[in-house]
């Protein structure tokens, strides 16, 4: 496609990366101050010229196709940069505004980030905010997320993204509950204790540790599950017995004294350890919106205490 008729195709673009945020033509067509009918030529203009399906149609929703996908990361992109431009020159409110949907585990998004949002709302006036706490997998264009915060060695295929903050877990229990029970000295003397574990997959039950270049496995087993942080801190604290939690969940518990860490020269791994990544579409320009929020959290995150700092108070 030669530069004057990708240029003559702009229009159709924006339209078409209007149609897929709405996930309706007709919704679509009302924010453009259009009809129905003219938004879906647009988009059929588009595919002609592109010789391909972009849009998988049915009578209830529209799904990108698998060509649709990559073509709506470009067609994105020049967005972006369209708005890169007006704020260049001025002429754009280059105050941050808009909404901006943000896809977070749930105990990273109560524990983690949540804390820190009256204050950016209070920094951002402009910008609304729509935080999802889910645990599942989201997909950034099917769910129309903005962000997503992951716990991942690095972004998966397809999209970029930021580390924001270490994620490490730990063993904690009641000074009470220890008195009572003893304290374990190696991860084996958990067989002997009420251990209380995440419960979501069969393997969670099965606690690993590492001591230099000795690793350990355990089956541990208790009276109660949960697989909400906040209820396995609750019931530590009612001595239920030792918890795996993760560090930002214990952290205030830990500094009161109203738990003590279990097994402290061991390394505890589970499959919910590693780096908090913030991930989006790949673009090579940012909405003014995310990157002052991807800025702003990271910015808060990096103050966050780590397992290995782990008395430092915040700078909030």
């Amino acid at each position: 496609m030669d530069k004057n008729k990708a240029i003559a195709l702009m229009p159709e673009m924006a339209v078409f990366v209007r149609v897929v945020e709405a996930k309706s033509f007709s919704e679509a067509a009302r924010q453009l101050g259009t009809t129905p009918s003219a938004t879906s030529r647009a988009v059929t203009r588009l595919e002609r010229a592109l010789g391909t399906r972009l849009l998988q149609r049915t009578t209830r929703k529209l799904r990108l196709s698998e060509s649709g996908q990559e073509v709506y990361a470009h067609c994105l992109d020049m967005i972006n940069a369209a708005e890169a431009v007006m704020e260049s020159s001025g002429q754009f409110n280059l105050e941050p505004q808009g909404l901006i949907r943000v896809s977070v585990p749930k105990a990273v998004g109560r524990f983690v980030v949540h804390p820190h949002m009256p204050a950016f709302l209070n920094r951002y006036p402009k910008i609304d905010l729509q935080m999802q706490l889910d645990d599942r997998y989201v997909d950034l264009i099917d769910d129309r997320i903005d962000l997503a915060i992951r716990i991942t060695d690095q972004p998966p295929p397809g999209l970029m993204g930021r580390p924001l903050l270490r994620i490490d877990h730990m063993l904690c229990a009641t000074p009470r509950y220890l008195e009572q029970h003893g304290t374990p000295r190696h991860p084996r003397d958990l067989k002997a204790h009420s251990c209380i574990y995440l419960a979501e997959e069969p393997g969670d039950s099965r606690w690993k540790f590492q001591h230099g270049n000795k690793s350990v496995s355990v089956d541990v087993r208790g009276r109660y599950a949960a697989n909400h942080t906040g209820a396995r801190l609750d019931a530590v604290l009612h001595h239920i017995g030792i918890g795996s939690l993760p560090y930002f969940t214990a952290r205030n518990a830990l500094q009161q004294g109203l738990i003590v860490q279990v097994l402290p020269e061991w390394k505890f791994n589970t499959n919910y350890c590693g780096d908090a990544w913030v991930l989006y579409p790949p673009t090579r320009h940012l909405p003014t919106k995310l990157r002052v929020f991807i800025d702003f959290l990271a910015a808060r995150l990096s103050h966050e205490p780590t397992l290995t700092t782990p008395y430092e108070s915040p700078e909030i």
